[in-house]
Parts: structure tokens; C-alpha cells; sequence
């Protein structure tokens, strides 16, 4: 199971320092894989995903956000610099699906 979406990097408020750097997948993307993988199996109810943002694919996590009711992507500093991306940037991510 993959997402493909366009999605704006932003910064997590509480660690602004250390630049923890996101994008949110669209709340129906994240209804369906909260559909397809049932109740949380993993530490903060991760769940397991290889991502592609441009020519760099890597295998991360994402998880839940009560607050924006969607899950949450980081965008680790070497893919943003890899890719040239910031906050604020919009990027094209595809999302899929590993450990299911």
C-alpha cells in the first residue's frame, strides 16, 4: 500500500531548536492505514514506511498526531539538503506501507 501526495516541510514546535523537520500526510490517507493496520503495535503508534522524496528514498517511521489528526513524516536534514528542501517548501512524497 502506497500515498503519493504533495505536502509543506514544517518544524515541530516543541524541538524548534533542534530543527525537527516534518510533512503531515492527508488525513485521509492516514484514516486508511489507520484502517488497514488496527490498533497501535509500536512504540507511539509508528508504523514502519520506506519513503521516496525526489531522487532519495530512505525507511523511517510515521506517526500519529492527535492535533492534526494525521500522521506525521520526519524529513531527516541530509534528505533536505540532498533534495534542497526547507521548511516551508512544498515536496512530492510517496509513502508506502512496509511490516505489514
Amino acid at each position: 500500500m502506497h500515498f503519493v501526495f504533495d505536502a509543506e516541510l514544517w518544524i515541530w514546535d516543541a524541538r524548534r531548536d533542534d530543527s525537527w523537520t516534518f510533512v503531515s500526510l492527508p488525513v485521509e490517507a492516514s484514516e486508511e492505514i489507520r484502517e488497514v493496520t488496527g490498533p497501535p503495535r509500536r512504540g507511539f503508534g509508528s508504523q514502519r514506511v520506506r519513503v521516496t522524496v525526489g531522487a532519495s528514498t530512505w525507511t523511517t517511521s510515521i506517526f500519529p498526531d492527535s492535533g492534526r489528526g494525521a500522521y506525521v513524516l520526519p524529513v531527516k536534514r541530509a534528505i533536505r539538503k540532498a533534495e534542497a528542501i526547507e521548511a516551508g517548501d512544498t515536496a512530492t512524497v510517496t509513502v508506502e506501507l512496509i511490516d505489514l
